[in-house]
């Protein structure tokens, strides 16, 4: 057998003890008892493995520059090597080259990963030795710089700071061994070499500019710079509203409100009752919103309304604005009063006070003149106050409202109607007229009266002698005949023609002659019977006849009855003066 079967059958022999190692192991008794060491398989008194020395080319290398080699040395034979880097199996790649033999280990192109200790192990059958660790440091860098603010700006190739504030620069890279800074600032300055820091404690419009970092390795001999634009934002102040001097009329001008600050590279922003303002159909902006517009006014577009500048540092508002926008006047209203609603009419007491209020809505606020439509007066003012009502004042009143700034004008009318009883402090007029009325009024009488004076006097001359003279043939006594004529002289007659309480003769069916009713005569009679027909009284009563009484019996009297006068009064005055008979009054009848 051959050195190369031999070594295949040892190789062979010693995979199989770990197999039974590994399949079987003993109780931890047998284990402390047994005589031989189990992991040296070699007989009790054979000399162990000695542990390996590990050695390298360069402990510091610098990265994706250098070339480092490691040699495991060791005096057993027949033994085999492994390698650890950074307590971890290290095998070969194509950076990392081992030997045939794996006593020697090289790394090509060394990194900055492969820093770090290494280790090599060295085993015969069941027993092992490794080596003490060997650090190997790898330089490298600085790496690409970037330039950050603490200031919580956002990074990058241009950076905004707020004036005033304090700015801290810091530089980020990676390097081994750290690196040097030198920075170089938009003066052209030098500062001298420091840390990865540089601050400013107040930053100003001076500042701006471009800020530049140098970072050098004197190991790796590298260099890197880092480049930053600094641009500083102005502290923002609070802008203000411009707007026309020319005032604003409602549906007829519009106007432009312009943001006037002095920061030209803020932002605006307009607000309207606190809210964004955004363009729309009567709303318009300019290109960089420093200037809107509101065409078209109304009443109601008075704001407020707020500017803001703002920057990625800071915001100011402007004051709120409110525009004075004139309209009007609107719809006219009279009232009494304090009342409130329109008023058509108005009745009001004679002699009471009335005050007529006139109101329009309108901006600014409306004047007032007041008409009365039988005077041509004119009150100004949106009150109008009578302190005493008369008949005078009654009529049409009219006020009208009037806008100076918008020249427009409305007006409207009242009725005011006087009520209540004359009053006793007439006028002259009034007075000559009333008198004017009576006269006219006695006049008029007179006049009938002489009217009927002359025809009665007419009627009386046209009557016979015969008839001057007032018969009484009725029998009975005197003072039954004295009654009888007292009724006929007084006319006690009821609305028949016949004396009171007296009953009606059965004559009186007969046709009466029709007489006038002025100076009218009885007739004188051939019978007594027919003496009471001939007492009726001259006018008739109008209209229809009531149902006639009974017929009287030949007990009952055809007589008046007792006169119900006062009985204190022994005469009583005819009223026929063409009758010259006197009877004297029994007071006891």
């Amino acid at each position: 057998m051959g050195p190369a079967g031999f070594h295949g059958c040892l190789r062979t022999g010693i995979l199989l003890s770990v197999v039974l190692l590994t399949t079987w192991i003993p109780p931890m008794a047998v284990q402390s008892t047994g005589p031989a060491d189990l992991l040296s398989n070699t007989p009790s008194g054979r000399a162990s493995l000695v542990k390996p020395t590990l050695s390298v080319s360069k402990n510091t290398v610098v990265e994706l520059r250098d070339m480092v080699t490691f040699y495991c040395h060791t005096d057993a034979d027949n033994v085999t090597i492994h390698w650890t880097s950074n307590n971890f199996p290290l095998a070969s790649n194509e950076r990392v080259k081992l030997s045939v033999d794996h006593k020697n280990l090289t790394i090509l192109v060394v990194q900055r990963e492969d820093l770090g200790s290494y280790q090599c192990e060295v085993r015969k059958g069941f027993e092992g030795q490794s080596s003490d660790a060997v650090l190997l440091n790898v330089n490298y860098g600085p790496d690409p710089v970037a330039i950050k603010l603490d200031s919580g700006v956002e990074a990058g190739d241009v950076v905004e700071v707020l004036e005033g504030q304090a700015v801290n620069f810091r530089v980020e890279t990676q390097s081994r061994p750290a690196s040097d800074h030198t920075w170089y600032l938009p003066t052209d300055s030098i500062q001298p070499p420091t840390t990865g820091t540089f601050t400013i404690q107040a930053v100003s419009k001076e500042h701006e500019g471009m800020y530049r970092c140098l970072v050098s390795n004197s190991v790796t001999q590298l260099s890197r710079l880092g480049v930053v634009k600094v641009q500083v934002l102005e502290k923002l102040t609070a802008p203000s509203i411009e707007l026309p001097i020319l005032p604003l009329v409602e549906n007829v001008t519009s106007v432009s409100l312009t943001c006037k600050t002095s920061h030209q590279e803020a932002s605006v922003q307009w607000f309207l009752r606190g809210q964004p303002l955004w363009p729309s159909d009567r709303l318009t902006l300019s290109s960089q919103n420093r200037t809107l517009i509101i065409h078209g006014l109304q009443r109601d577009d008075t704001g407020p309304y707020e500017c803001e500048v703002w920057n990625w540092g800071s915001r100011a508002r402007s004051a709120p604005l409110r525009l004075a926008i004139n309209y009007g006047p609107d719809r006219v209203d009279i009232t009494p009063g304090s009342a409130s609603g329109e008023a058509s009419t108005i009745q009001a007491m004679l002699n009471s006070s009335l005050t007529l209020h006139c109101r329009a809505d309108s901006n600014p606020d409306a004047r007032y003149h007041w008409t009365h439509e039988h005077s041509s007066a004119v009150h100004t003012g949106e009150q109008l106050s009578i302190e005493a009502l008369s008949w005078e004042h009654e009529g049409i009143y009219s006020c009208t409202a009037s806008n100076l700034i918008t020249g427009l004008a409305q007006s409207t009318s009242v009725l005011v109607k006087v009520v209540g009883p004359p009053s006793s402090s007439l006028s002259p007029g009034a007075i000559a007229g009333i008198v004017m009325g009576i006269l006219a009024a006695i006049a008029l009488v007179i006049g009938l009266a002489y009217f009927l004076y002359i025809q009665k006097d007419r009627w009386t001359r046209k009557r016979p002698a015969s008839d001057t003279t007032l018969r009484t043939t009725t029998q009975g006594p005197p003072e039954s005949r004295c009654n009888d004529s007292m009724a006929v002289m007084s006319g006690a007659w009821d609305s028949r023609g016949l004396a009171p309480d007296k009953p009606k003769t059965v004559y009186d069916n007969k046709p009466k002659p029709q007489w006038k009713a002025i100076g009218k005569k009885v007739l004188p009679s051939a019978s007594p019977e027919h003496d009471y027909e001939r007492q009726l009284p001259s006018v008739a009563p109008e209209g229809s006849r009531k149902p006639l009484p009974p017929t009287p019996t030949p007990e009952q009297p055809l007589v008046p009855p007792v006169s119900t006068r006062n009985p204190e009064s022994n005469y009583e005055k005819l009223t026929n003066p063409n009758l010259s008979l006197y009877c004297k009054i029994n007071p006891s009848a």
